[in-house]
């Protein structure tokens, strides 16, 4: 029997395609979704190109997946099949949460930003202050 939680439960896939190779992708994606969005419940690679995703649209929405990976990088695919889901996709969820009363962010969504900053810690760049955080603060 199918309990109230149930209901909210979706499975989608996430389809890539670009520049990259989309078997990188895949693998980049899976863990950064695996390790660092709690909201998600499962992630299953599908073959070459897809990743099956599991999560509670209460806490993430599909639109919100795709922006974080499109804003970290990642090319997700773009044909007409991918456009119709997706649109078909977002506008399920948005209804099912407009009727729940929850709150639509227009800016960057948790998700998102928690992908972007957790990505941009782990480049190698000029911006990290070595001292201990004593004594930066200390000025």
């Amino acid at each position: 029997m199918e309990s109230a939680d149930d209901a909210y439960i979706r499975h989608r896939e996430l389809v890539f395609r670009g520049p990259q190779k989309e078997q990188d992708q895949l693998e980049a994606a899976w863990l950064m979704l695996r390790d660092e969005v709690p909201a998600i419940r499962e992630v299953h690679r599908d073959g070459d190109r897809k990743l099956q995703v599991t999560y509670d649209i209460r806490e993430i929405t599909y639109a919100e997946l795709e922006q974080a990976l499109t804003e970290v990088g990642f090319h997700m695919d773009n044909s007409l099949l991918s456009k119709l889901r997706r649109a078909l996709y977002n506008y399920g969820e948005d209804t099912v949460r407009d009727n729940l009363g929850l709150v639509k962010d227009e800016s960057i969504s948790g998700v998102a930003q928690r992908v972007f900053v957790n990505q941009y810690r782990q480049q190698a760049h000029g911006c990290r202050d070595q001292r201990p955080r004593h004594w930066r603060e200390y000025l």
